[in-house]
């Protein structure tokens, strides 16, 4: 009876191919969105991922922040004490509650199985980079060694600053191989060669002493990151701050923790922070250490985007109710027009359950079409779009498996009353029927 069912609900599509392909067509837009929007969602939720993990997945931020002043007493009433942070913060930093250098080679030294690198930043701005007369704009980044290792850059030519290099604070610079081109023809006329520049009033000139590969940030990096296609060059961390003045090459306000593999970056972060806060900041009353990891952030952005394209999908599966509709009037036209046809089948012998199953399965298969082709619609645009922003995603099978029974929920929902309507109808009115 199944197969029966199945081959008279085609049959019938066939005779009526404008009507039935009007009638998928909201079903069709529905999964097609649904699918889209699932697809793109996941294409952002892997590029967040791709792009967060870029900047190391294994990675711990350390930095100090300021404790918020709490009140002296207890609320008289409630008998409650303050909650850290909901003070306004008063206090000013000072030279002694910064990090050092001892401070962070006293981490190394005490956590040599955990630790396997200590990468610091601080950004200088965009320079304009001159040689002879060809000038092209970069930002320029001071960085310590554990920089390179946590960033995953490779060299090609040249090296990575030597001990002297940082500990001097000369003014070198790692430079890509596309901005070597660009500024100097060839990578191997970059290599040793010194470019001129401005900042803060001073005339610099900067030798390329290594270059590294180039590697195109996506959409989704450069969104997250704030860089796009600027020339990224490094220069010595201390040269960085000696061109700003700077009196102490020893204080940081944060520093990276590139951790070994099979570290657990989470509960690693948070024994930092207590191992640091009971070495160094007991005492301080107005300044405590903090740290995270990035696995942490991209577990949680990963969850947000979740929940967000769970939210916006079920917004256009607003659009399989206004397809369930139509499917539902025009099985009703369609049941009016075979009036003749159920009281022949009921004269016949054929008992309301097996009339109310043909034509339930009728409009389960309407569905289902429109749903295999809203799927093939819906992956392919969902494809281009994550194409285009870099992070390329198809649908993944539980969306497929989730619209196909949406669609069939759709099909039973609203094929039911007119296909209930049609198994109560009395053979002899229906045989009467002009």
């Amino acid at each position: 009876m199944l197969r029966e069912n199945i081959l008279l609900a085609l049959e019938s599509l066939r005779l009526n191919k404008m009507r039935a392909i009007l009638t998928m067509l909201g079903i069709i837009i529905g999964i097609a969105s649904v699918i889209t929007i699932m697809t793109v969602g996941n294409g952002l939720t892997k590029g967040v991922a791709d792009a967060m993990q870029s900047l190391g997945g294994n990675n711990i931020s350390v930095y100090i922040e300021e404790k918020a002043p709490l009140e002296e007493e207890a609320d008289m009433e409630t008998g409650e004490e303050p909650v850290f942070g909901e003070v306004e913060q008063t206090y000013g930093m000072t030279d002694d509650d910064y990090f050092t250098a001892e401070m962070i080679r006293d981490l190394c030294a005490h956590y040599p199985d955990q630790i396997q690198a200590i990468s610091v930043e601080e950004g200088i701005g965009t320079i304009e980079c001159n040689y002879h007369n060809k000038s092209e704009a970069a930002n320029l980044t001071g960085v310590t060694a554990g920089y390179f290792y946590a960033n995953n850059l490779t060299i090609l030519r040249g090296s990575y600053f030597t001990e002297e290099d940082l500990d001097r604070g000369s003014n070198v610079v790692m430079i890509s191989d596309q901005f070597a081109e660009s500024l100097f023809g060839d990578i191997d006329t970059a290599i040793g060669a010194t470019f001129e520049t401005m900042i803060e009033d001073k005339n610099l000139e900067m030798k390329v002493v290594g270059i590294y590969e180039y590697q195109k940030d996506t959409m989704m990096s450069s969104l997250i990151m704030g860089q796009g296609d600027t020339a990224q060059i490094y220069t010595p961390l201390l040269a960085a701050r000696n061109i700003y003045g700077q009196e102490s090459g020893n204080q940081y306000y944060w520093f990276d923790v590139v951790t070994k593999q099979g570290v657990d970056s989470e509960s690693f972060a948070q024994t930092i922070q207590e191992y640091l806060t009971d070495t160094y900041y007991r005492d301080n009353p107005n300044i405590q250490p903090s740290a995270f990891s990035m696995s942490s952030v991209v577990d949680e952005m990963s969850g947000v985007m979740g929940k967000v394209t769970l939210a916006i999908s079920a917004i256009a599966a607003i659009a399989l109710v206004v397809g369930g509709i139509g499917v539902m009037n025009i099985m009703l036209v369609s049941i009016t027009e075979r009036t003749r046809e159920i009281g022949t089948r009921k004269a016949l012998g054929a008992t309301n359950g097996s009339i109310r199953t043909q034509f339930i399965t009728e409009a389960i298969i309407i569905c289902l079409l429109g749903g295999v082709i809203g799927i093939v619609i819906g992956s392919v645009l969902g494809m281009i779009a994550t194409a285009v922003m870099g992070a390329l995603s198809g649908p993944t099978p539980f969306s497929i498996l989730l619209s196909l029974g949406v669609a069939m929920a759709v099909g039973i929902f609203f094929g039911y009353y007119p296909a209930n309507k049609a198994a109560k109808m009395n053979p002899i009115d229906a045989l009467r029927y002009e």
